[in-house]
């Protein structure tokens, strides 16, 4: 093996009332893609905060050799000067000013202490070609998709001679074509030399990629394994992860399925930017009693702008259509509308959209239904607590407590809040957007059986995921989007991948 550039010893970081490193050893080697993975609340992200001196030295102990030299980082600035540089999930780009601007926020080209332009941008254009980025270096970085801001970041770490580059679950918010093409792309980097820690969830993604994978477990080392020497086995990395094996990564189910719940016809919704623009064209839907319908197409296909549209018109323009419930028609054109009538909507985006991060378990869990913890018009303490500790015990979220800011909650368990959230308000219908992004397979599984429980109770679930096998393992009945319609429908049990994207294909040439 190289000679490690990273080594870290002991290193063991405590939060109030909790250990979230207890004694972790890391050793990566130079010039090498090392995969580290673990549960949600493993401690992955906190390890990697140690590293590149968010949490500074003094707030843990073990010690951090890098290139062979004991380091104590005061803080990023510190660990970014030895070319240690991290992406973390949430990226840190200024959408209002541009590329260029971006690339060199804090660390700007400059001539007599005045930004250099044309140095900038003839700079900004060599790191854009190294990432494989055929865009204007004046182009706002807000105008981009998420796989290409992913870039910019990447172009970003370039720009300040990075030797270590980490990426927290860099592929969580990505459609499979860029999410291979970021790969891609970390193997380029690995063959200009320069070394890389990947923190993700994807097991076919850290197969593709990964020279050696860490696994973590409750704060700890469990083991490092050489894919060089020994093909990645995904079993043993999920057994070191959950402490447990995992022969069936989907709980087994019975469906009882029973009368047509929900029915939509002839939705149309238009995008509110471009009013001109049909996004839903037309599309009629039915689900039934106990029915878990999956909803599968690829990033753009029109599957959250539907069921915003749905939901009390969260998105959308110039909206038209029928929907029934239980064969009556019902007005959905708010969204207290939308909950009275018995839908509820856990958005792809917990932490934008889905959560008050600031907040804690006991604010966030009624927020849908405060009716149900006030008393006379005033909230009640008692009653907020009593729900919120309902709930997490029956989701089983990890937290300190009622009162823990969900903010410091891993990523399954601010997910398990916001199903929390909605489940208080006792919907017929549920419709989950991405419901395990950025999720763990341990806490994917207590998803899915929870999804189980509530369709065997007799509630109705959608079910919106870029996740292929993740629909075939849960779903009853498949629906296919392409470009704002409904293209297939297949029982899942007579469904595959490749018929599906088949479907994705025949649809997208028809429209050509």
């Amino acid at each position: 093996m190289h000679q490690p550039l990273l080594e870290m010893r002991a290193i063991r970081r405590t939060f109030p009332g909790v250990v979230a490193l207890d004694r972790v050893n890391l050793r990566v080697a130079t010039g090498e893609i090392h995969a580290l993975v673990g549960e949600n609340g493993a401690g992955k992200s906190t390890l990697m905060k140690v590293l590149s001196g968010v949490h500074p030295a003094g707030s843990y102990t073990g010690d951090i050799v890098f290139d062979g030299a004991v380091r104590q980082f005061a803080g990023i600035r510190d660990s970014e000067a030895l070319g240690i540089i991290i992406i973390h999930q949430e990226l840190a780009l200024v959408p209002q000013l541009s590329i260029a601007e971006n690339l060199f926020l804090g660390h700007e080209i400059a001539r007599h202490g005045v930004v250099d332009a044309g140095a900038s941008f003839a700079r900004a254009r060599e790191l854009l070609a190294k990432v494989g980025l055929a865009l204007s270096p004046a182009t706002p970085v807000g105008q981009l998709g998420v796989g290409q801001q992913q870039l910019v970041e990447i172009a970003k770490a370039l720009a300040k001679q990075v030797r270590l580059l980490i990426l927290d679950e860099p592929t969580a918010s990505l459609n499979e074509r860029d999410s291979q093409a970021l790969l891609t792309l970390l193997l380029e980097l690995k063959a200009r030399g320069i070394t890389c820690i990947l923190i993700s969830h994807k097991l076919n993604e850290i197969a593709r990629v990964a020279d050696t994978v860490t696994v973590l477990r409750d704060g700890s080392t469990v083991e490092s394994i050489d894919c060089r020497s020994t093909p990645v086995d995904e079993d043993r990395i999920i057994r070191g992860m959950v402490g447990r094996a995992m022969a069936d990564r989907y709980p087994p189910r019975t469906p009882a399925i029973g009368e047509t719940v929900l029915a939509v016809r002839g939705w149309r919704v238009h995008d509110p930017e471009r009013p001109e623009r049909a996004v839903i064209k037309g599309v009629d839907l039915d689900l039934r009693r106990g029915e878990i319908l999956g909803i599968a197409g690829l990033m753009g296909a029109g599957r959250t702008e539907f069921a915003m549209s749905l939901f009390g018109r969260a998105w959308g323009a110039r909206i038209s259509g029928r929907v029934q419930l239980n064969g009556r028609d019902v007005d959905l054109r708010t969204v207290p509308q939308a909950v009275a009538a018995g839908l509820a909507y856990v958005t792809e985006d917990r932490k934008g959209s889905g959560l008050v991060l600031d907040g804690d378990l006991r604010f966030n869990i009624p927020l849908a239904r405060l009716a149900g913890v006030a008393r006379w018009g005033v909230i009640d303490r008692g009653r907020e607590h009593g729900v919120a500790q309902g709930f997490r015990e029956r989701l089983r979220i990890r937290s300190a407590g009622t009162t823990q800011r969900v903010v410091n909650l891993s990523g399954g368990n601010q997910q398990k809040v916001v199903l929390a959230k909605w489940l208080f308000t006792d919907p017929q219908v549920l419709i989950l957007d991405e419901p395990t992004r950025g999720i763990d397979v341990g806490a994917k599984y207590e998803i899915y059986a929870l999804i189980a429980q509530l369709a065997a109770e007799g509630r109705s679930v959608i079910v919106i995921s870029s996740e292929m096998p993740e629909l075939l393992g849960i779903t009853d009945r498949i629906l296919v989007m392409c470009e704002g319609r409904f293209v297939a429908e297949m029982p899942t049990a007579d469904a595959s991948q490749e018929a599906i994207m088949k479907a994705i294909m025949t649809a997208s040439r028809q429209a050509a």
